[in-house]
């Protein structure tokens, strides 16, 4: 038995769940299944949606999607793999088309269907996979302008800089307060896991393990350092990053560091 994130997925599937995600206990076997998972990674030409490769590509899509258009009141989250297809491209890498249908997580109730490219470069160049979103319905124009001015307000008038940790606890409790700061901590997640995603990897945050507002040169931005924790559902393995960014409604997130740490973190860590 080894300690594992229940995490913001359902299965292969990766529906958001409707709770965060808490730590439990569980056992992870080589089975039939995982062979077949093995050997399905390099199939060509029309994928089972729900397996491992189709799902792998949709995750990238997601968190493309999280570092464009997403907000502390607006997240992105892949509902279902409708339609997957990969080709290999000469000299380039692997490109998987995608048709999938993308639902809003923090309302639940408002899903559109895209379609996008994931080109996963070649193994020895070390870049990161390329998306290109061809289609999108309404979803992307969902507009949270009154609830982000409200809240980057009520954080420029704040007596103190905020400094906050475990988001969720061990017993996947966030409070209310506290729940804008984990949705930004979802999307500099999707920044870190989009740069670091391959055809063998499928990640997910696990938690906010500190947040710490830093004083910002520019009043109208506000800057952020956040230690985030990252589950790889493959290798069942976790991940700390560092990640330094600012905010702001107008703006929106711009990322001005991603460094890796150690896991696990030291107790009574600050940033």
């Amino acid at each position: 038995m080894i300690l594992c994130v229940l995490l913001a997925v359902v299965g292969l599937g990766g529906v958001i769940a409707e709770s965060p995600p808490k730590m439990i206990s569980c056992d992870f076997g080589v089975t039939e299944s995982t062979h077949e998972v093995i050997e399905t990674v390099m199939e060509t030409g029309e994928l089972n949606p729900s397996h491992y490769p189709a799902q792998r590509a949709a995750k990238v899509v997601q968190h493309y999607l999280n570092t464009q258009y997403a907000s502390p009141y607006k997240i992105f989250g892949l509902h279902k793999v409708i339609r997957a297809n990969a080709e290999d491209v000469p000299n380039s890498g692997r490109k998987y088309q995608l048709d999938l249908s993308v639902q809003e997580w923090i309302e639940k109730k408002i899903q559109g269907e895209c379609s996008a490219e994931v080109l996963f470069p070649m193994e020895d160049s070390h870049t990161p996979p390329q998306v290109k979103v061809l289609s999108c319905e309404n979803i992307l124009k969902i507009n949270t302008s009154i609830q982000e001015e409200a809240f980057f307000q009520e954080q420029l008038s704040r007596p103190n800089l905020l400094f906050a940790s475990n988001i969720p606890d061990s017993y996947g409790h966030i409070a209310p307060e506290h729940v804008p700061f984990w949705h930004l901590g979802s999307i500099v997640s999707s920044y870190v896991m989009l740069n670091e995603s391959t055809q063998e990897t499928l990640y997910n945050m696990a938690q906010v393990a500190n947040v710490t507002q830093q004083e910002s040169a520019d009043s109208s931005l506000l800057k952020y350092e956040y230690d985030v924790l990252l589950h790889d559902m493959v290798s069942q393995d976790i991940f700390a990053w560092k990640v330094l960014f600012t905010w702001s409604p107008s703006e929106g997130i711009k990322v001005l560091k991603m460094e890796k740490g150690d896991y696990p973190l030291e107790q009574g860590t600050t940033t």
